[in-house]
């Protein structure tokens, strides 16, 4: 697990550094222990510090609180925990979840006490470590009857808030196609408080601390803290706890990471800023946003000068097509289109970067959720910071340096063998590049040329039937 660092007060870390995991009685020494605020009061707080979500989207959570309670006068009410971090690329809610379960419960549960709800939902990702923490931490408190902790297959989709409560309600995790809020229908069809979990260990710090004190670090506009994952580059990796305004400058030095080509923000929905950009930054959403980028959920990747940008951008590319939940053209087949436009720009095409804008213009504002736009922004950012890379490339066919996998992708999404010939046996048929175009192409004599990078994800059945179809036996995976 990552190492805690801090630029600032330790709130949402505090006692890290002598606890592993903070249980029921060393929360409560460090915390102490919440009363109830009834909903208006809560309502208020949390728009004198402007409390946003701390799961990419930045949403008042006042609103979220005051537009359930509207509902809660006819209709039962549930609280819903969002722990299904799906980012690759961040750890700090599974930090929370893990390390400091009772802070997130505790606001969880501040808000339930308002609200009036049934129950405590928290949702986290099945077979990781928070499952048995968080189960541990509500048989601390004797909860069992009033908390319910949800372990639901972990997608990078399944974060999103109507993936979220189908996944919880037994339904398939993907986004519902259509706009639903929650705080009308949510958990078993009940108006649901809906947020992430780092929001809930703000508002538990909230009720612990008050408006005044908590605003008392950070800036104007954005008091308290934040937490941000930092990866990539660093030589000391960790999720680390500022106030914000403080430089992204001084973010990347306290974790000793090396910029290189630019640094990555708000993760693979995120956007990518330049050395010069990064170097100039103010860690907030403020400051990111001016910079060109995003805060997100927090996710800083810097990226080094040792690996090849455009290979790096092309393995979350694909990475981000397999995870379409195929319910709209954008993403089923917009995506994949989009990952090869990509592959275009990395093997040198004079026209990849107009297949590139091409494609990414198919797929914004189409889908059926936000997962194309993300996806398209993440590669056009891309393009724009690594334009000395992308020249490179096209002079050239590369720029020399290996992909060194600096972007973390799940294990399970690592891509298959490449694709092999033998030359002994093949008769220049063609055929392999007829069933799978977006892995083989033909030379001007005809034979197969096989795309570098192995196998995506969602060419896995186009390169097996290739395999199964070629009629000289000369296409294969490569041994085991």
């Amino acid at each position: 697990m990552s190492q805690i660092r801090r630029l600032g007060p330790a709130r949402l870390t505090a006692g890290l550094d002598q606890h592993r995991r903070l249980d029921l009685d060393a929360h409560r020494s460090i915390h102490g222990e919440l009363g109830t605020e009834s909903v208006d009061t809560l309502i208020s707080m949390a728009e004198d510090v402007d409390l946003r979500g701390r799961g990419g989207a930045a949403f008042p959570f006042a609103r979220k609180l005051r537009a359930v309670a509207a509902r809660a006068r006819d209709s039962e009410t549930v609280v819903l925990v969002n722990g299904a971090e799906g980012e690759p690329a961040s750890v700090k809610d599974k930090m929370l979840l893990t390390r400091t379960p009772h802070l997130v419960l505790e606001g969880a549960l501040l808000a339930a006490g308002a609200l009036n709800a049934r129950q405590v939902v928290v949702a986290v990702a099945a077979g990781d470590m928070a499952v048995a923490s968080m189960t541990s931490a509500v048989a601390e408190r004797g909860a069992e009857d009033s908390v319910r902790v949800a372990a639901i297959p972990e997608r990078f989709i399944s974060g999103e808030g109507g993936a979220l409560v189908k996944a919880v309600n037994g339904q398939a995790g993907i986004p519902p196609g259509r706009k639903a809020r929650s705080s009308d229908s949510g958990v078993d069809g009940l108006p649901t408080l809906l947020s992430n979990t780092e929001t809930f260990a703000q508002l538990a710090l909230l009720g612990e601390l008050g408006p005044e004190v908590y605003g008392s670090v950070g800036t104007v506009q954005e008091p308290g803290t934040i937490l941000l994952t930092v990866g990539g580059s660093a030589v000391f990796p960790a999720v680390v706890e500022v106030t914000p305004g403080v430089p992204l400058a001084s973010v990347l030095d306290l974790c000793e990471a090396a910029v290189g080509d630019g640094v990555l923000v708000g993760g693979y929905h995120g956007a990518w800023l330049s050395a010069a950009q990064a170097y100039g930054a103010v860690v907030s959403r403020r400051g990111i946003s001016q910079a060109g980028g995003s805060l997100g959920a927090g996710i800083v990747v810097p990226l080094g000068g040792e690996t090849c940008p455009l290979g790096e951008t092309l393995r979350v590319a694909n990475y981000l097509a397999a995870q379409s939940s195929g319910q709209c053209g954008p993403c089923r087949l917009g995506l994949p289109d989009l990952a090869r436009a990509v592959a275009e720009v990395s093997g040198g095409s004079t026209h990849g970067i107009e297949l590139v804008r091409r494609a990414a213009s198919a797929v914004r504002g189409r889908g059926a959720c936000s997962h194309p736009d993300g996806s398209a922004r993440f590669v056009l950012s891309a393009l724009e910071a690594f334009a000395d890379d992308v020249e490179e490339h096209r002079i050239h066919g590369t720029c020399g340096r290996p992909v060194l996998e600096m972007l973390p992708l799940p294990a399970a999404e690592t891509r298959e063998a490449e694709l092999m010939v033998d030359w002994s046996r093949c008769q220049a048929h063609g055929l392999c590049a007829h069933v799978a175009p977006g892995l083989v192409k033909l030379d001007q004599h005809g034979f197969p040329a096989i795309e570098e990078g192995g196998v995506p994800p969602w060419l896995r059945a186009e390169a097996r039937r290739a395999v199964e179809m070629c009629p000289a036996l000369a296409l294969r995976f490569p041994p085991a």
